[in-house]
């Protein structure tokens, strides 16, 4: 489904680029199959083109662009960057660097490389200060992290992604990976370099590096300009199922996860959908089981007002333009334009929320003159109440839904207050705080609530 919607996009006349894992023969014959079913011309970049990290046009699509991630070369070049800025270091251990040629990719490796394109395909620039690139595309880069060749004008993007939950849980990654950092290399610890020896005399222990806070500095700018692509109102998620018995329980607990990171849904796409009304016995009865779980997704994408697209299975495996081009058209026609993202989901009028303010998700309402609280609110539409999971830590709270977790800063306002309940209802979860008497200035006109109710 991501190679059509990047063809649609492209004979759109949108200048296109296709990131994705699958084998190079696989995408071969996805994206450039002739009409008689031999592969059309370099359709898909060579191996070495795509070990160098460098989308390559797909001939068989004018105006698309296929970047196909190879994890293992990317494990390999990153691995060997990191022992040569971590020499000092091995080398009063006594290790033996490795050669790249016996590197092997470990598992997660396919998550970063993904991540890495998709920094690269927006053209940011790992070097600078703010993660974001010259006009050109080049950049200040370390010469091994970025190739400055890419040329960043894409239109869309589209980024062939994993199954959820481990999709969702890639797209949330760069802020998890910026909180550790945070919290394992703070910056304010950095010291002066003339001060470092005398601070370590009288420590009696040696200080860190500066080249390990000089890492995290530039890891921390890499994982932020691709958490600003994820943040982006133009990013957006389309969910593919293949309607079955647990199609619908899938669907509530990915949309429940793409929420509580703040992720859009844009649609969902009941794939491979089988005809109805045959005559075998076995293709009826497998239909039938379709057409009832269908039945429920449609109810499930109605209450939260997401499109359904039904595709037709074609067969066969999809083939050629033709083929992804027709499976496009007829999610396209089902997709609205213009869509709310369904009733009770939005801060009301005066509420704190977004842009502007320290509350990172959700709207926080002032009830302190009526009942003593603030509450914060969470959009989480298809969370179920046993599913959910809160912890307050320190100037933090960690919400889970089911398999999916987010630790969320609290507003300062939330700071010097107590959890005093939480509920949910219509998809938002409200979580209630109360001021701490010992920490709350009476002088600010507000009463420290009673007990929760």
């Amino acid at each position: 489904m991501a190679a059509a919607t990047a063809c649609a996009a492209a004979a759109q006349g949108h200048r296109t680029l296709l990131l994705s894992a699958e084998p190079a023969r696989h995408l071969a014959a996805l994206l450039g199959a002739a009409p008689d079913g031999a592969a059309a011309a370099a359709p898909v970049p060579p191996p070495d083109a795509s070990a160098a990290g460098r989308p390559e046009p797909v001939a068989a699509v004018p105006g698309l662009w296929l970047l196909r991630i190879d994890s293992g070369a990317e494990f390999r070049s990153r691995a060997v960057t990191l022992q040569e800025r971590g020499k000092t270091v091995l080398d009063l251990l006594g290790a033996v660097p490795l050669d790249e040629d016996e590197l092997t990719e470990l598992p997660g490796a396919e998550t970063f490389a993904l991540l890495r394109a998709l920094h690269l395909a927006h053209g940011q620039d790992a070097g600078s200060a703010d993660g974001t690139a010259d006009r050109d595309g080049h950049g200040g880069r370390d010469g091994d992290d970025w190739d400055a060749g890419w040329d960043a004008g894409w239109d869309i993007v589209v980024a062939d992604m994993p199954p959820s939950p481990q999709g969702i849980n890639l797209l949330a990654l760069p802020a998890q990976l910026r909180r550790y950092l945070r919290r394992l290399v703070p910056a304010e610890r950095q010291t002066a370099r003339a001060l470092r020896p005398v601070l370590a005399q009288l420590a009696g222990a040696p200080m860190p590096a500066q080249w390990l806070y000089e890492t995290a500095t530039r890891w921390s700018q890499e994982l932020a300009a691709v958490q600003r692509v994820m943040e982006s109102p133009a990013t957006v998620v389309r969910l593919v199922t293949e309607p079955g018995p647990l199609a619908a329980e899938a669907l509530r607990t990915a949309g429940a996860g793409l929420r509580l990171h703040g992720l859009a849904l844009e649609s969902v796409v009941a794939n491979r959908l089988l005809p109805a009304g045959s005559a075998d016995p076995w293709l009826a009865a497998l239909a039938g089981q379709q057409q009832t779980a269908l039945a429920a997704l449609r109810e499930k994408c109605a209450a939260e007002a997401v499109p359904l697209c039904e595709l037709p299975h074609l067969g066969r495996d999809p083939r050629g333009p033709e083929d992804l081009g027709a499976l496009a058209a007829a999610a396209r026609t089902a997709v609205a334009a213009d869509r709310e993202s369904g009733p009770g989901l939005h801060p009301p009028a005066g509420a704190e929320s977004g842009p502007g303010t320290d509350v990172a998700y959700g709207w926080l309402e002032d009830r302190l003159a009526g009942d003593g609280r603030l509450v914060w609110h969470l959009p989480l539409p298809g969370a179920d109440r046993d599913e959910l999971e809160l912890v307050r830590r320190g100037d933090e709270l960690t919400v889970g839904v089911g398999p999916y977790r987010r630790v969320l800063p609290l507003p300062s306002a939330l700071r010097r207050c107590r959890v005093s309940g939480a509920g949910l209802k219509g998809g938002v979860l409200g979580v209630r705080f109360a001021p701490d008497p010992e920490l709350w200035p009476e002088q600010a006109g507000s009463r420290p609530a009673g007990r929760a109710d």
